[in-house]
Formats: structure tokens, sequence, C-alpha cells
């Protein structure tokens, strides 16, 4: 009963550098734009969301590092694989996503205790224009990573679009600070980059929090261990299960169940009922690397 075929790190990792090569070029592309538009039209706010999009080309590279590493085979030195290298990566990225809306809320308590919000230059039109672009764009980038992430169950990707969106509340914050300069409100831009602080920190934790729970071996939800139960007793043969453990690794999952069979089945019949319960738990649920199934024998109360 060996693991599942390689092929399936192989569409793993493709799907994440496409996914991640798309997010550096736009990235790129919408930093520098930000950063000239920020610069010819007088917006300090839209230079530093220029300054934010650039810092998410690091993170995607940390993505595509973690999930390089992680999707790599078994070798002597590493029998059960590499998968726990993405969750490095995600605490990684949570850590600096966490960092990111620190920044963004330090630096709207700045401006409110300055004392010299009404002094400040009012910003063109052309970064209102620009600040709106990049939401629409940012907030697409994270609706489409955090597909991709879901579609491979991909925890570093899922940051990833974490910051993405990030990325498109900083620019809220510039679009409402822009807009607030223009209408005479300056005030707007530092109270809004405070509030998106709270809703990026609370993401960053939520990351953290589910990678240190795949790096800890903890169990799947109790949902899906019932689901796999079910789907254990179902086959032929299984008269009860007399033990069921999970465990999270990385974005896949090992099973090790003890079911109980007829006592006076042969070995060679004992056997194929245990590969008929490995062979349901690995069809049914993608997500499951290994099953390792041990038969007792059934004893009557």
């Amino acid at each position: 009963m060996k693991n599942k075929p390689v092929k399936d790190n192989i569409s793993f990792v493709q799907t994440a550098m496409r996914v991640s090569v798309i997010s550096i070029i736009v990235n790129i592309l919408l930093s520098l734009l930000k950063l000239f538009t920020g610069i010819f039209a007088n917006s300090s706010a839209l230079i530093s969301d220029a300054v934010h999009s650039a810092s998410d080309v690091f993170s995607t590279f940390v993505v595509m590092i973690g999930v390089s590493i992680s999707g790599k085979d078994e070798d002597e030195e590493h029998p059960y694989g590499h998968e726990r290298m993405e969750c490095v990566a995600s605490i990684i990225l949570s850590v600096l996503l966490a960092v990111t809306g620190a920044g963004i809320g330090l630096a709207g308590i700045k401006q409110l205790t300055a004392g010299n919000i009404e002094t400040l230059p009012v910003p063109g039109a052309a970064a209102l224009v620009i600040a709106l672009v990049s939401i629409v764009v940012k907030e697409g980038m994270y609706r489409y990573t955090k597909a991709a992430a879901r579609k491979i169950n991909s925890g570093a990707l899922m940051a990833d679009a974490w910051h993405h969106r990030s990325d498109a509340l900083s620019s809220i914050g510039a679009f409402a600070g822009i807009l607030g300069a223009r209408l005479g409100f300056p005030a707007l831009d530092p109270i809004a980059g405070i509030i998106i602080c709270i809703f990026i920190i609370k993401a960053a934790f939520d990351i953290f929090k589910d990678s240190t729970d795949k790096m800890v071996d903890k169990a799947c939800p109790e949902e899906t261990v019932k689901k796999m139960s079910d789907t254990i007793l179902d086959c032929v043969e299984v008269i009860s299960i007399d033990e069921i453990k999970t465990r999270l690794f990385g974005s896949r999952i090992y099973v090790d169940v003890e079911i109980a069979v007829n006592p006076e089945k042969s070995l060679i019949e004992a056997h194929a009922v245990a590969e008929q319960v490995h062979d349901a738990i690995e069809n049914n649920f993608p997500e499951v690397k290994h099953c390792t199934v041990h038969v007792n024998p059934h004893i009557s109360q």
C-alpha cells in the first residue's frame, strides 16, 4: 500500500508556480504605476501603497521557494516527504502580513498625532484613479490566488492571496485618504489605515494558527473523521473500527486505522480487506497522502 503517485506533487507545484509568476508580474507593474503616479500627483499615500505592493514580490518568492521544496519527492532523509516546508513558508508570510498591517496602523496613528494634518499637500486627481485601479486589480488577484489555493489545498498560496487582499485594503485606505484630502478631510487617510490594520492582523493570525496546527500533527476536523469512518464501514467484510487516527502534515493528511474482521479469515483474505479500506480512503479523500490499515480479529462480546 504505497503513497499516492508523484504526479499529484507535480500538479501541485505547477499550479502554485503559475499563480506565483502572475502575482510577481502584476505586483511589479502595479508598483511602478503607483510609484510614478504618486510622485507626479503629489500623493504620499500612493507612494506608500507602491512600496507595499513591491513588498508583495518578496512574499511571493517565499511562496515559490516553500512550495518548490514541499513538492519534492520522499528521500532517505525525509521518508514522509517535505510538505511541512509549505507550512514554514506560510508562517513566514503570516509574520510579514502582520508587520505590514502594523506598519499601516502605526503610520495612521503617527499622522493623526503629528498635529499638521491640515498642512498636508492635496494630491492630484490621477492619484485617485490609480488607487481605484489598484483596488480592482488586487482584489481580482486575491480571488484568483485564493481559488487556486483552495484547488490544491495550499496554505502558502492562501497566505499570498491574503497579501493581495491586504494590498487591496491598503489601496482602499489610500483612495479614502486621497479623496478625503481633495474634499478637505485629510484625517480620513490615517483613520482608514488604522481600521485596515486590524483586518490585516486578524488575517495574519488565522494563517499563522492554521500553519502551526499543520506543523504539530493536529487531527482532522471531527466531521472529516466521521466521513472517513462511514467510508470504511461501507467496505464489505469490515465489522467495526477499533481505532482511527488522523494527522495534518502540511497540506496533506495521514490516516491510521484499525479495523475488525471475521477471525476465521485467512491472512490473504484479511489483507484484501485492508487493501479495500486503504483504496476507499485514498480514492474518496484526495487530500489523504497515505492510509495505514491494521487488521484485528473481531471478538464477540
